[in-house]
């Protein structure tokens, strides 16, 4: 009985080991995925795709998530830090892919003014971007992508006659480094907004990725113009220039402006359209008080190398995956046109 009772013994004694090694140490803490101090392109890919996180409880502190990953089908892709957000904020919208990610770099822009904004911090965010015009001069626009700038936002034209002569080598530059880009107008306050509407229509070409066209609205002191018409005039002379705009190009237009302009004109108006403000000293919040914005105009005296004069710096609202949910919805779908400037 003793030498048949054995092997039972054994089996036994192997089966609780098995399963005490499925099972696993139940005190034993689940290490949560690693982040990083910032958005890095050298950081290796990893050896195999991260499992995809679920939404958490709430309550559960949503630095406990540093990114989603794509669907398991796709390649996997390297590692982006984001800052901290509500879980909720990146599980709620659905994903809408318009192609292939890019690559997002991290901000190496210095600037000539710094600004101490405390917690609200523009480093926080994890896309970076500029906006340039003629004044910037000749632009190195592989190593100015590779210093952080993700998106740029080109000045076209300004007015019903004015072109700026950097727009089309600017343009086509910034096309083969891999940026996405958009075109801004600068209005006139001594022209009507469908003029200005057919001007840059005439002007900025309808393609396949690019961001939404940008109204720039503000006062300016250097202008021939020294009107300055009054609210009610300024706002319908602007939804003249949005709508025809957002009809010809399929893309609702952004308004970008500066706080005395907003404030004078623009506060609690056009509210279903996105909002890029400048705001140099203070978090937009502070400023811009309820306004939700898209892009934050943060410097005009940023440092880069690619660029040799001053430059304004700009951040997305939101993380590195919030900018490929906005790709996907905001940026043009493709099929609508081609760039005749492309291959000049």
């Amino acid at each position: 009985m003793r030498v048949l009772g054995l092997p039972a013994i054994l089996v036994a004694c192997l089966a609780l080991a098995s399963c005490s090694a499925i099972s696993g140490d139940p005190d034993r803490p689940i290490r949560p995925p690693e982040t990083t101090g910032s958005v890095a392109s050298s950081i290796p890919a990893p050896p195999e795709p991260e499992p995809i996180q679920q939404p958490l409880p709430e309550g559960v502190p949503p630095d406990t998530v540093a990114m989603v990953p794509p669907p398991i089908s796709k390649p996997p892709l390297r590692p982006v830090a984001l800052p901290a957000e509500p879980v909720a904020a990146v599980m709620a919208a659905p994903m809408v892919r318009s192609g292939p990610r890019e690559r997002i770099y991290g901000r190496r822009f210095r600037d000539a003014k710094p600004i101490n904004f405390g917690r609200a911090s523009p480093r926080a965010f994890a896309v970076h971007g500029v906006d340039v015009s003629r004044w910037q001069g000749d632009i190195d626009w592989q190593t100015l992508r590779q210093q952080g700038a993700n998106f740029v936002f080109i000045k076209a034209t300004d007015g019903g006659d004015h072109l700026d002569p950097m727009f089309k080598r600017n343009w086509r530059g910034a096309h083969e480094a891999g940026l996405r880009r958009g075109a801004y107008h600068f209005f006139y306050w001594c022209r009507s907004g469908a003029e200005q509407a057919r001007w840059f229509i005439r002007n900025v070409p309808r393609i396949p990725g690019a961001l939404p066209p940008v109204l720039d609205v503000e006062w300016n002191a250097d202008s021939a113009c020294k009107r300055r018409p009054s609210p009610s005039n300024i706002r319908d002379n602007m939804q003249a220039f949005l709508t025809i705009v957002e009809r010809h190009y399929g893309q609702r237009p952004i308004i970008y402006t500066a706080p005395g302009f907003y404030h004078d004109n623009l506060e609690g108006a056009f509210l279903d359209y996105p909002f890029w403000l400048r705001s140099v000293a203070r978090h937009p919040s502070q400023v811009f008080e309820g306004r939700k914005w898209v892009f934050w105009q943060y410097s005009g005296s940023g440092l880069s190398q690619g660029v040799g004069e001053k430059i304004d710096l700009n951040v997305f609202n939101g993380s590195a995956e919030a900018w490929y949910r906005w790709l996907g919805t905001n940026a043009n779908g493709g099929g609508a046109g081609q760039d005749r400037y492309a291959s000049r």
